[in-house]
């Protein structure tokens, strides 16, 4: 069967080298009045037009947009992304879901070949490494050596996937954090290696895959079991958004870097409202913003809640592609198709503006120095006001911006002891600063100026104090290589930002211990002492246990919180220290300006620096070279692994469709608040030691020394599901104190939550789980999902869900519901100590209004948020992996 729009395909040539492509500017104006990011979707349809998977219709709703768009439209369309990329934690897992799949395939009758990604699929691993050493000469080469110690077995099974699957290329640990390999290797903008030319997109195991948008590349995070879909050759079913234009004019000023910027634009889009939604930025101003700048503000996306945050490929792309050392060939080639897709922007032509759903606005002069928290990245604070909101937040009631401390607890002083000296602790005390995560390591410009601040505070003797733990985590090589060369390293060195690792380290919650003399003051005496971190997280108890308030800050104001160690200090008015002469020092006179910023990034980040880390990223070291892997299609799976184990998922699975199941006589396992993360239901952090997986592996004679992260082990489900719901944070309405406990109704006993599903599971009853407005905002895990799945949760009753949350629910074939607009368990006044059903008629309809009823009488209309077709499929067969492997049967 010929392609619906062969007739689109055209030639072109480059270089001499003829290559095809779909002509889309022959579907006239609609097509040009497209968003920007809206063409990419439209390009994908008509290519992969298959009419099975993509149809026609598919393509003319596309193309329909301005008509079609708005999730309340309920347009549904078929999107093929190019390629999938992964990080470790939420990577293996996948990996080894396809290891499952492939035994569970061969037990049914099936070839298990079968089970390999069909698109490329990279894995970088970079989420294994963690800050146990830090201000030590040799504290990297520590903590490598240990993430191999604690991962060897992880490791070793990512290696053989490497081997095993066809199309998946896996980068070794120690080269960089996902994303910004991603931006500066892995990206290709134009798919230029085939015939045909296409743009790149993508969708990643990691919320912020979003950062490629920087790029001009389209993607986001999607969960790890919709990802595996895709590399198995599916497409994803979406539902046509509303694309919100943000228009930036402007200059930035002098004091201002792109992290104030990311923050004042993260508060604003989530003023607006832009779940749901695509963002798409314009405006003369993005010309003044570099491409890493751009991945700043893209890299964002989840913290604002969009699906994307894009920005349209223009010259500064190009120039970027060329100082990554991208061929000239390949950079010719992707400029080629863009002008003739009529895909390149002029930021400062406003004729190419598009048609979009709505505009908001961004002087870029507006923007002041900022911070974000203590416990949200979208609660920006000016840093002229951070002083006087801390102190607001200490004597507010618990919540996002209060700590409820008695006021007169408010001037507690807490003495200790480190390194033979004393220090005092207070409310507001800085013990953690770091510079970490691909936020801003992906930019020169903050960190380059994070370098040259150390530098001029190094010159006039000011120092931090040697109990805040400090470090630097860069995103790649290419930062340490830069950094090095422009001179800046040995002040960095000297303040105690020393390159530590390279991976997603304190901001995914591997900061490592506190040293035991600190953790007794801060508990002792209920200090709100504080981490600041040039991350883009800070949700409570993810940093570190015992730094209830964290500040997202860029690298700059990282370095400048630590020297002056505190978070309540007001920088206009107050020195930051005192130099050699013991005269006071004020932030303003160290603060590098912009220019010597851009002279010293215009010196010093050049071609040769990403050719040369680059060259030898897929090598790794001498440690993962010499791992030796296992060998075969199949896995040998290890019974006594306590890090990867054959998960339970496709057990009892058969041939036939086990339809929609209703949920009946349930128990609340768990009744919730807002804002409830995927890091309060799947936390990614140090496994507690009164926990019950931390029971769980000293019955495996592992010791608390070895226990590692709930990320690390994420490989293993009995873990998992001990560790769901096992955030130290976690507000459940059913027990008084915060924990990770919940009521076993029956009983009347309050249990870990494991332990309260498992006496559940003895009686024969369902589970649901009652919630409020966000549920599943933050980090896209697929163990947020799978691991209630296995608690036994059926369903679930939300006031709201994260869009990508949503869709893992569905994926493990729980039920998500919403409470109508305007109701919720309050007013609907609900205990959670009622027992419910829910019946889902076999032949529902995507948004459908289910009735769900109680033990109590109280009785009351949800929305099924099975949001299209495909989501009842799956829910049908069970689960999205049930589908893929009778697929394969098929």
């Amino acid at each position: 069967m010929s392609h619906p729009f062969e007739n689109f395909k055209k030639t072109l040539t480059v270089n001499n080298k003829q290559y095809f492509y779909f002509d889309l500017s022959s579907f006239g104006p609609q097509y040009e009045l497209l968003p920007f990011s809206m063409k990419v979707l439209f390009e994908s349809a008509v290519r992969n037009c298959d009419n099975f998977q993509v149809t026609e219709y598919d393509v003319q709703n596309i193309l329909k947009w301005t008509k079609n768009q708005g999730i309340d439209k309920g347009v549904e369309v078929a999107f093929k992304p190019a390629r999938v990329i992964l990080q470790d934690f939420t990577g293996v897992p996948a990996v080894v879901d396809f290891a499952a799949m492939r035994d569970a395939v061969k037990n049914l009758g099936g070839d298990p070949n079968k089970i390999n990604p069909v698109c490329p699929s990279d894995l970088v691993i970079d989420h294994s490494i963690q800050a146990d050493f830090v201000r030590e000469a040799d504290a990297q080469e520590k903590n490598e050596n240990l993430e191999f110690e604690r991962n060897k077995e992880r490791f070793t099974f990512l290696k053989w996937g490497a081997k095993a699957f066809k199309n998946m290329l896996i980068v070794p640990p120690g080269s960089g954090i996902v994303h910004q390999v991603n931006l500066e290797y892995l990206a290709r903008v134009v798919f230029t290696d085939g015939d045909t030319l296409y743009p790149d997109s993508l969708v990643g195991t990691d919320s912020h895959t979003t950062m490629i948008n920087g790029l001009g590349v389209l993607g986001w995070g999607v969960g790890g079991i919709e990802a595996e879909a895709v590399m198995l050759g599916q497409g994803i079913s979406m539902l046509l958004p509303k694309v919100l234009g943000y228009k930036l004019t402007g200059t930035l000023g002098q004091y201002a870097t792109s992290t104030d910027l990311v923050l004042t634009i993260t508060k604003h889009l989530r003023q607006i409202g832009v779940v749901g939604k695509f963002v798409e930025f314009f405006g003369p101003g993005v010309t003044q913003l570099s491409i890493a700048d751009r991945a700043t503000i893209s890299n964002m996306c989840p913290e604002y809640g969009a699906t994307v945050g894009y920005f349209p490929v223009d010259q500064n792309t190009l120039s970027y592609l060329q100082q990554t050392n991208r061929s000239s060939d390949k950079i010719a080639v992707i400029k080629a198709y863009l002008v003739a897709s009529k895909m390149l922007r002029n930021f400062d032509d406003p004729s190419q503006d598009p048609l979009f759903s709505e505009i908001a606005n961004l002087d870029l002069a507006d923007v002041v120095p900022s911070i974000s928290g203590p416990k949200r990245p979208h609660d920006r604070i000016s840093v002229s006001e951070a002083k006087r909101d801390f102190q607001t937040c200490l004597t507010n009631k618990i919540g996002f911006k209060g700590f409820n401390i008695s006021p007169d607890k408010l001037d507690v002083n807490a003495e200790f002891e480190f390194n033979n000296k004393k220090y005092v602790l207070k409310h507001g005390s800085v013990v953690i600063a770091a510079i970490t995560s691909c936020t801003n390591t992906s930019n020169p410009s903050v960190m380059l100026g994070a370098g040259l601040l150390a530098k001029n505070a190094v010159d006039v003797g000011l120092t931090v104090a040697p109990y805040i733990k400090t470090s630097l985590s860069p995103g790649s090589g290419v930062v340490t290589y830069y950094l090095r060369e422009s001179g800046v390293m040995p002040a960095l060195k000297e303040l105690g930002f020393d390159t530590v690792g390279f991976g997603c380290m304190t901001c995914i919650g591997n900061s490592g211990p506190l040293p035991e003399a600190i953790v007794n003051a801060i508990e002792t005496n209920d200090l709100v002492c504080c981490g600041v971190l040039s991350g883009n997280r800070n949700f409570e108890g993810r940093i570190h246990p015992n730094t209830r308030a964290n500040y997202l800050a860029s690298p700059l104001l990282v370095i400048a919180y630590a020297i002056a160690g505190r978070i309540d200090i007001d920088f206009e008015t107050e020195p930051i220290g005192n130099d050699k002469n013991g005269k006071p020092v004020f932030l303003k006179s160290i603060w590098p300006s912009r220019q010597q910023i851009q002279t010293v990034e215009k010196q010093t980040v050049i071609p040769a620096m990403f050719q040369s880390v680059y060259a030898r990223i897929e090598k790794g070291s001498n440690a993962w070279q010499n791992l030796q892997a296992p060998e075969g299609q199949l896995y040998p799976w290890d019974t006594s692994s306590t890090y990867i184990k054959n998960p339970p998922f496709f057990s009892s699975m058969t041939k036939t469709l086990p339809g929609i199941q209703s949920v009946n006589d349930a128990h609340v396992l768990l009744f919730l608040g807002d804002s409830v993360t995927t890091d309060h239901i799947s936390p990614a952090g140090s496994i507690a030691r009164n926990s019950a997986a931390a029971r769980y592996l000293a019955s495996k004679n592992i010791t608390p020394k070895d226990f590692n992260s709930y990320g690390s082990r994420r490989g293993n489900d009995d873990i998992m599901a001990r560790g769901t719901f096992a955030n130290i944070r976690l507000v459940n309405k059913l027990i008084k104190n915060t924990g990770p406990k919940t009521l076993h109704i029956p009983s009347g006993q309050e249990l870990d939550v494991f332990d309260a599903a498992q006496a559940y599971a003895k009686e024969g009853r369902q589970l649901i789980a009652i919630v409020g407005k966000d549920y599943g905002s933050g980090s896209s895990r697929d163990w947020a999902a799978k691991g209630p799945f296995l608690l036994g949760i059926k369903a679930v009753i939300a006031e709201s869900y994260e869009r990508i949350h949503r869709s893992n629910l569905v994926g493990m074939g729980i039920i998500p519901l919403q409470f109508k607009s305007g109701e919720n368990a309050s007013t609907l006044h609900l205990t959670g100590h009622e027992i419910y059903n829910i019946n889902i008629p076999q032949d529902c309809k995507p948004l459908q209004n289910i009735e769900v009823t109680t033990n109590t009488c109280i009785s009351f209309n949800t929305i099924l948020r099975f949001d299209t077709e495909v989501d009842i499929l799956y829910h049908k067969h069970g689960g999205i992996l049930n589908y893929m492997i009778r697929k394969m049967l098929d």
